[in-house]
């Protein structure tokens, strides 16, 4: 009779070792699954103007003049208090607080989307962006004929050193 207790208390001892090995488990996986949603979301989203682009110490250096991207009543009020016309072409206006250049690091592998005449996006490599912002066309593409001077959204990391991981041009009119 005495064995009977001590098999079942061993029993119990088993399945409740499995049951914490299987919540261990999942508790890890859940924080694993919340630590790559939080660094997606986390990400800054910045509209502005790339003042330059160029490697510094084997890695990628821009100097980005933030700036404000408005639309609608806000737009409309802004170019008012601006120009002293509430006109505002295509329901967007462009607002540069300060020409202030931020120096972000820009991750060698960032996606850069930049659009091709005919409004047509692609993909390109950072350094060919980077020679697009001095002014030259390093492969020759049919670019957005005011390529330079568009503004672009970039998207920055949370983990430091807080890379920008994509770059996309934003077509204005």
């Amino acid at each position: 009779m005495r064995k009977g207790p001590a098999v079942a208390l061993a029993v119990v001892a088993v399945a409740a070792l499995i049951a914490a090995a299987v919540f261990a488990t999942l508790y890890a996986r859940e924080e694993s699954s919340v630590e790559v949603a939080a660094s997606d979301a986390c990400g800054d989203r910045i509209f502005g103007h790339i003042a330059s682009l160029s490697r510094k110490h084997g890695r990628w250096v821009m100097r980005f003049d933030p700036a404000l991207l408005l639309r609608g009543a806000t737009a409309a009020q802004a170019a008012l208090e601006d120009t002293g016309s509430s006109d505002v072409p295509n329901d967007s206006y462009t607002l540069e607080e300060s020409h202030r250049l931020l120096t972000y690091v820009v991750s060698p592998t960032a996606t850069v989307t930049v659009l091709l005449d005919g409004l047509r996006p692609i993909e390109i490599p950072v350094s060919e962006l980077a020679g697009i912002v001095r002014g030259k066309n390093p492969m020759h593409r049919a670019l957005f004929d005011r390529a330079r001077g568009l503004g672009y959204w970039i998207r920055v990391g949370d983990k430091y050193p807080n890379p920008v991981l994509s770059i996309d041009q934003q077509y204005h009119p």
